[in-house]
Order: structure tokens, then sequence, then C-alpha cells
């Protein structure tokens, strides 16, 4: 069938790949599933329930969930009535939640977990739109989004068929609230094509089909998840749904994947805790795995000697293949977004047969505008070639201009401020600067608003700095900072688990010693900065990190210092550590 709207998939998947597993979860310690057919019968029935309490074309439905199945129910059901899906984080402020309510003019607002209900509910006196909460489970004498469905017996499917035959291809499917690093969320409004056309170009790049099984962790709120979970639907895979952040390992095992999605941050912890076993080894098996980790670096996706090879293929055999066992044995590809990977992870997980694609993209384009992929090519450090009808140009000042499809309407309620990032012929402003490499793999550099420059003149990229730095496996995560300074320095989150590691190995006694006593250790303090002295010969004079100092706790979403996409805050992280920073420069 042709699809033209987004809630067109899950019928084309029944059409074309009838799944008996099309979602998959956890309860009880068991997985149960909703095969196609079922999904669909519960999206029909929810549309029905949803037309008849009044939401109809115009209208803005907040979904505010956890990943869960419902999340997706809930989703394509508001979709076909022709109202408009607000995805919003669950993590987020009392704040961003005011706002993004009141901007989009919320009346309903489905929750995943008592949590959230509790806490929206809280704040109604604050959003006077807002007329009901309803949660995706049932407890308590909290309102259960079921309890709406007896709705639907008022309401025919050829009633239902008649809407969705109203709904057009180029209308505004949903508004995503980016999370911002300043300032209030914006509200970025994707049409059904802007989506789609991701979908459907990105499906001979992703190495999934029919007979896949993928797990999902990442938010569903987040476009970039989102729109592959559209891809998997399209593709006729298995979406399997992990239990929680803490629970990935064990449902990678359970599961095993042949594709998921992954952010940087959840790499640079996959790759350290192989690191932390591999030093927990002992006589030849250690010298075997340091051995393979040091062939891997060298590893390039352009073609290595037939000797290189020779020992490669010994060391996935005797190294790497336990790696690939650890992530359920069967991953084709793990595809990474939303921030910068360490290009040193990339070229290890690749040596290893572990396909680590890197790509780019914003909300504002749907997301995808390139990918390094296994059919089209892959350069590491790049972001890899641009999707199909996906247009880059390259500004005079080296930032990245997007033309295409795949390019948002506009900002919701702000018409200045779209102004200011789509120029007269189309050409939409990233704010990130790059360049091309072999005129083919775009790569990014760091973010026009990130960049300054020292009191000397002297430009520093922050990003491409810290990405360095953390192939330490001492640094956990870091800041450059110096704006209008005479020099960079840095705040650095050491990687404790790691350091408590090596404590052990050179019989420091450290192991049991809390953060906040681990960071006046003077061998630890000394054995970073012998890191930063080493790492900054990589840099020019001007960009070398003359000062730091070591948090005592991660730089995390809750705390403030991260936007729900891990990218960090760096306004408000200056502002948090305003008396560190200033001592710097006394």
């Amino acid at each position: 069938m042709e699809i033209k709207r987004l809630f067109d998939i899950p019928l084309s998947q029944n059409e074309s790949y009838p799944k008996t597993k099309m979602f998959s979860w956890k309860v009880n310690d068991s997985w149960v599933s909703w095969s196609t057919h079922e999904f669909i019968e519960k999206v029909n029935e929810l549309s029905r329930a949803l037309i008849h309490l009044g939401v109809g074309k115009g209208e803005n439905v907040a979904l505010v969930s956890p990943n869960r199945v419902e999340w997706n129910l809930v989703d394509i059901a508001v979709q076909q009535t022709g109202a408009i899906v607000v995805p919003v984080y669950p993590n987020i402020s009392s704040k961003d939640y005011v706002h993004i309510f009141n901007d989009s003019k919320i009346r309903y607002a489905f929750v995943g977990t008592d949590e959230l209900y509790d806490k929206i509910s809280g704040l109604k006196d604050q959003i006077p739109s807002l007329m009901e909460i309803y949660n995706l489970e049932k407890s308590g004498d909290r309102v259960a989004y079921f309890s709406i469905l007896p709705g639907a017996e008022t309401v025919s499917m050829d009633q239902l068929n008649e809407i969705k035959a109203t709904i057009k291809n180029e209308e505004l499917a949903t508004i995503i609230y980016t999370s911002g690093t300043t300032g209030n969320p914006k509200g970025v409004m994707l049409s059904h094509n802007n989506l789609l056309s991701n979908v459907l170009t990105c499906r001979e790049i992703i190495p999934a089909d029919g007979q896949s099984r993928v797990l999902t962790f990442l938010p569903s709120c987040h476009v970039y998840e989102r729109m592959l979970q559209y891809l998997y639907m399209y593709c006729g895979a298995e979406i399997y749904f992990a239990e929680s952040m803490d629970t990935i390992g064990a449902n990678i095992k359970e599961v095993k994947p042949h594709v998921f999605t992954a952010v940087p941050r959840l790499m640079e912890k996959v790759f350290d805790k192989i690191m932390i076993s591999g030093n927990a080894l002992t006589g030849i098996k250690k010298k075997l795995f340091f051995w393979a980790v040091e062939l891997a670096e060298s590893y390039s996706p352009k073609g290595n000697s037939a000797y290189y090879n020779f020992k490669l293929k010994i060391a996935r055999k005797l190294i790497f293949s336990k790696w690939q066992e650890a992530l359920g044995g069967n991953v084709h590809a793990i595809a990474s977004g939303s921030a910068a990977l360490q290009p040193k992870i990339a070229q290890i997980f690749l040596a290893a047969g572990i396909p680590v694609l890197e790509g780019y993209g914003l909300t504002e384009t749907s997301p995808v505008i390139s990918v390094n992929c296994l059919k089209r090519g892959i350069r590491i450090g790049t972001v890899g070639p641009l999707i199909p009808e996906v247009q880059v140009k390259i500004a005079e000042d080296g930032e990245i201009l997007v033309k295409g499809p795949n390019v948002m309407m506009g900002y919701y309620n702000l018409p200045e401020v779209t102004k200011e990032v789509m120029d007269e012929e189309g050409w939409f402003h990233t704010g990130d600067i790059g360049t091309f490499e072999e005129d083919k793999f775009l790569k990014i550099t760091d973010r026009k608003k990130e960049i300054f420059k020292t009191s000397g003149g002297k430009y520093i990229i922050p990003q491409a700095m810290e990405n360095v730095f953390k192939e330490s496996r001492f640094i956990e995560q870091m800041m450059v900072l110096g704006e209008g300074r005479n020099f960079p320095a840095a705040l650095i989150v050491p990687a404790y688990m790691f350091i408590r590691d090596w404590s052990k190995i050179k019989k420091l006694g450290f192991e049991n010693l809390s953060n906040e006593e681990l960071v006046k250790q003077p061998e630890v303090i000394k054995r970073i900065d012998d890191e930063i002295t080493e790492i900054n010969k990589k840099f020019g004079n001007w960009e070398q990190i003359k000062k730091f100092h070591l948090l005592p706790k991660e730089m995390t979403v809750e705390g403030g210092e991260l936007t729900p996409t891990l990218k960090l805050k760096r306004k408000v992280i200056l502002e948090m550590y305003k008396e560190i920073v200033e001592g710097f420069y006394d």
C-alpha cells in the first residue's frame, strides 16, 4: 500500500509483514507481545474514543511517558483523529512542563507513570487549558486512559476512516519541543511528510528487515528514536522495549537484537566497562586483550593490509567474539546519534565486528541528514554521506545549511525565530560547523554558538577538544571553558569506576572511598594531571588546558547540567560552578 501519513505505517506492516510479535515488553519477568493486528485494533478503538471526547483537527494532545507500548498506541491513535501529538520528556523541570503545556494549550495529557501523573496534576493550577490527565497504567484513584474507551462505541469505523481520509501528507503531525541548552524549549513543527521522508529514505540504510529484532531504550519522545521506531515498523522488524536503563545488558542478552540505537554517552559507558574487565585479567589473557585493543586502534574502514587482516581475524576470534556475545551475538549495527561520538570508540567497535554507525541530524530535520552505513561507506570521525533527497551546503563561516523534504514547517508560535534559521531560499541554518571529507562524508567540528575566543583572540572549539580528552580512561565527562579569558580550563568528572579499579591494581587503597574523598587524593589529581599534560600535546599552545577541577558527581539531566538528549548545558554549568571557574583566573 502507499504510505502517505505516519499512521499508514502499521497498516503497511499488516499487509506486508504481519507480525505475531510487533511489540514486546516484560511483565513479571516474562516477555509479552501485541501482534500487528492487535495493535491496529487497539489504535482504532482509542482513536474512536478520542473523537467521542471531542479531540480532532487542530487539537494538541500531550504524551509524557518513558518507553512503553502505550506510547506508540497513543501516538498513532491521536494522529488518526487529525490532532497533533506533543511528546514531552518525562524528566524535564516543572517550569518546562508549564511552558510547553501553556504554549501548546494542552487540554488532554497522557502520562506513563504515577509519578508523572501526580507531578503534572500538581501543576494544573498553572495550566488553565488542561482539563484531564490520563494514566497509561491503572493505579489507585488516578484516571486511567482506558476509562475513555467505552466512548469508542459511539463512533463507527466508517466515521474514523472518513476523518483519516481528510488528513493530508503535508499537514502538521507533531510538535516536538527541543530540550535547548538555554531559554525556553521551542516547539518544532513536523508534518507527516517531514518524518515519512526520513523513514522512506533510511529504509535501505539501516540493516533491518522483516526477520530482525530490535531493542529500544532511548526515549520515544526523542525524534531520532521515534523516527527509527516508525522505520522498524515499516521494515517489519520486531520491537522489544528494554525494562530500564539498568537492565539493558540483561535485555540485550535475552532479545539478541540485530539492531539497537544508542547515544555516545551510553557507548562510552559500555566501552569503559569492557576496558575495566580487561584490566581485571591477568597474565597472557590480559596481554592478548590489550594487544587486540591496540590492533583495533589502527583499523581503517578504507582497507587494511593482508597481514593486518590476518591479525584482526585472530583478535576477533579470541577477544572480540566475547564482546559480540555480550551484545547478544547478532548485532548487525548500533545506530549512534544525538551528539558526537569519540572516533576511537567507533574505530575499535568497527574493528571488533560491531559496526557503530554514527549519524547526524536535528529535531528540525526530522532528524537524519547524514549517516555512516555499511552500504554507502564509513569514515571514522565523520557523520557519513548525506541521505537521499537531502541537500547540504557549507556557508562562508562554516555553518551547515540543509534543504530537503525533512526540514521542519517552522517553530510553533515563533514566526520571527523561524525566520532567523530559515532563509528565503529554504535553507535551514543548523548552527553546526562542518566540512566535507572526500567530497562525500560530512564532518561536524562544533556548534557555532559554542565556539569561543580567549582574551587573546584565539578560537577554541570545546566539543572537539572534550571528545579527545574523554578518550582517556580516567575522564568520564568534561567541559572546556575560558570564553574571554586568557587560557582555557576544564571541569572534569573522573571515571570513578575505572579509578577504583586502577587503585586496586596499584594497591592505593582508594576502592571504598566516596567520590568526594577520591577527588581530594593527591595520587588521583596527579594521575589526571598527567593525562591532561599528555593530551595537551595534541593541541596548539592557545588551546591547551592550563587548569582543571575534579567534580565529585556526574553531570546529569536530573541535576540540571544536561539536556534530556545528554548535551552539556554550558551556561547552567558555568553558573553552578561559578566560584570554581572564577578561581581558575584569580
